[in-house]
């Protein structure tokens, strides 16, 4: 039986990244984001290399369009893999909390927030028959408390205990949280408008992180928040 993945924020960056390289391991993926023409471009590219892929652009926060998601998996066969990419970075430039306008705020809780466990709510009965796994991308901006970042941190801080907390209520679906790393995507451009970030690598950097999490069993790294750029990577005893 052929693995399904579905995979938010996936036109460009670590997305587009982790979609191709999950076709070439013979994933079938569902991908979105909100930009239609360069989700096609990802797509396109993939089904290139011979991948099948359902690319539905749209906003993650709709729940109509996460409905739509999950439906399409369920037309491919099922869910094996959710991996929650699609996050806004909110305010820019970014603004200490002091002064971090509420509207902003709120928008960035419902695109890295609720609608990661939206769509994780709607999953769930395709990715409990394939014993499947949850991947919610987080940040080292989550345990930092760097100046700037308290919006954007707040969030994922939040998404790490949602992940935690699935992770104690579920039984035979595995949650974890991911922290990529620096990397050189356009979320880091404008986060350091009009500075180099040519030092920090490309996605493609965390490729072994996802192959080795691949590997394991769902259940045996379910509840822990790994770091894709670190030098080792271990299931918790």
């Amino acid at each position: 039986m052929r693995r399904v993945a579905l995979i938010t924020g996936a036109s460009r960056g670590l997305g587009a990244t982790l979609a191709e390289f999950l076709a070439r391991q013979g994933y079938a993926l569902v991908t979105t984001a909100r930009g239609r023409e360069p989700l096609e471009r990802a797509a396109q590219a993939i089904e290139g290399h011979g991948g099948e892929v359902v690319a539905i652009a749209g906003d993650v926060t709709d729940d109509e369009h996460r409905r739509r998601l999950v439906a399409a998996a369920a037309s491919l066969g099922g869910l094996d893999l959710l991996v929650n990419n699609a996050s806004t970075l909110g305010a820019a430039p970014l603004p200490g909390l002091a002064d971090y306008p509420l509207d902003d705020l709120e928008q960035v809780f419902a695109v890295n927030v609720l609608a990661p466990l939206a769509l994780t709510q709607l999953a769930l009965p395709l990715l409990t028959a394939h014993r499947g796994l949850i991947v919610n991308l987080s940040s080292d901006a989550a345990v930092g408390g760097y100046p700037g970042w308290g919006g954007y941190g707040a969030s994922k801080a939040a998404l790490d205990l949602i992940t935690l907390t699935l992770a104690d209520e579920l039984r035979g679906v595995g949650v974890v949280a991911v922290d990529p790393g620096d990397m050189r995507t356009e979320m880091h451009q404008l986060a350091f408008p009009g500075e180099d970030i040519s030092d920090r690598p490309l996605p493609d950097v965390t490729l072994p992180f996802w192959a080795w999490l691949l590997g394991q069993d769902p259940m045996a790294v379910s509840g822990q928040r790994f770091r894709a750029q670190g030098e080792t990577w271990e299931v918790a005893a």
